[in-house]
């Protein structure tokens, strides 16, 4: 598509921005009008004159999209604890594959038999009880969609200056999946739960022995014991045989090859919620117990590091999410917060879900400043960074959630800025 002006193309906003309807009524013609950031060209032989490879017992990617994995990040003096980052940019809807789900561990990956495996209820509780993996596996089970970030992700954006690496790198610690598992509600139910139980001390069964303080009406309210991820059995570095899912709470509390919830009146005030999790404030105090993730979006292409081959009609898009409930609006603005027109959601928004957003953009090479923002049911509205910061000061380290911008210049060459 050229420089030309095009009447297909009503504009919503500044710089290139088209009325998201246009997706519903022109998508189908403009759909041969879409670029694409840059991609290598694929070699393969004629699939046609070549005979396919067998069957498999389990499939696998193709060997064409290797670049789709994980970036792995992990600590030299102890290859067992770091994070490896979800390439948010590569993938498209709102379900993330097993194999891509982010990891973070603390002193590697157990390797648990779930015949030895127990989940055992103590402490204000009438009745303790230890359930195997098989008992488990009898009981009613739910399924709810609903994404897991770890409470450090994005962090880099506390930085003074914005990091040029691909975007998955520095908000990748997020993923979102169909878990499938045992509502906690019925468990406690089942052991008796002492009215003046308000905490439950959740631990895993790893060599760090993670331990994380939960309070009981998250428990009573939507959380599961998770034993399914997508469809299948979790996988051992999300936390097999099972883990705590706690929908919208950040990812550190959702206790991986959970073996132990112990019922009690007060937290246990364990390393993860004083030393980590903490956090200093411009008045002295420090933020605790923060434990629902906050609204945010993330325009995931165009994003950092690609570029713009030719001019003409780009999909912005990406995705929003929130803990405390539903995402009803995400804005959209090519001139740096100048203006802003609402992205198109796709259907169906649930809860405390990723959601995925788009617009169409008409790029013609000028400069611009790419930024989305999001809000939720609750009405908050995600921050510009000098908002937050701001409010939070500059010692933050956990659940940034401020607007993430990017700068494109006339060569379509697209980097990270502030601002």
């Amino acid at each position: 598509m050229g420089d030309e002006k095009d009447t297909r193309l009503p504009p919503a906003a500044g710089n290139g921005l088209i009325d998201r309807r246009t997706l519903l009524t022109g998508g189908a013609a403009l759909g041969a009008a879409f670029c694409l950031p840059r991609a290598a060209p694929a070699q393969t032989p004629d699939p046609m004159r070549v005979a396919g490879s067998g069957f498999v017992t389990y499939g696998s990617p193709s060997v064409h999209e290797q670049r789709t994995i994980r970036y792995a990040s992990s600590n030299p003096m102890a290859p067992g604890n770091g994070i490896s980052y979800t390439p948010l940019h590569r993938l498209e809807g709102t379900i993330v594959p097993n194999g891509l789900h982010f990891e973070r561990h603390h002193n590697g990956v157990p390797d648990i038999d779930p015949a030895s495996h127990r989940l055992t209820i103590h402490g204000k509780v009438k009745r303790p009880l230890a359930f195997s993996v098989d008992a488990l596996l009898r009981y009613p089970m739910q399924s709810r969609q609903c994404f897991v970030e770890c409470g450090g992700n994005s962090n880099a954006g506390w930085n003074d200056e914005p990091l040029q690496t691909a975007t998955s790198n520095i908000h990748g610690m997020v993923a979102n999946s169909e878990w499938t598992g045992v509502p906690v509600a019925i468990l406690l139910d089942e052991a008796g739960l002492d009215p003046a139980a308000t905490w439950a001390v959740a631990e895993g069964r790893d060599a760090f022995a993670l331990t994380m303080s939960v309070p009981v009406t998250k428990l009573l309210d939507d959380a599961l014991i998770a034993l399914y991820q997508n469809g299948e059995r979790i996988r051992p570095e999300n936390g097999y045989p099972m883990r705590l899912l706690l929908p919208g709470y950040e990812g550190v509390t959702q206790v991986k090859w959970l073996h132990r919830l112990q019922l009690t009146d007060q937290p246990a005030m364990a390393r993860n919620e004083t030393s980590r999790y903490t956090e200093l404030q411009p008045d002295g105090t420090a933020r605790q117990f923060t434990l629902e993730i906050e609204v945010k979006s993330l325009i995931t292409s165009p994003s950092t590091g690609m570029v713009l081959d030719e001019h003409g009609l780009y999909e912005v898009k990406g995705l929003a999410w929130s803990g405390r409930g539903k995402i009803v609006r995400v804005e959209v603005s090519a001139d740096g917060g100048k203006s802003w027109t609402d992205a198109a959601l796709d259907g169906p928004v649930q809860a405390k879900c990723f959601t995925r957003f788009r617009l169409p953009w008409h790029w013609q090479g000028q400069p611009a400043v790419l930024k989305s923002r999001a809000t939720d049911e609750t009405g908050e509205v995600q921050p510009e960074r000098d908002v937050l910061i701001a409010k939070r000061g500059k010692h933050g380290y956990f659940h940034y959630n401020a607007v993430v911008s990017y700068a494109v210049d006339e060569d379509g060459f697209i980097s990270h800025v502030y601002g």
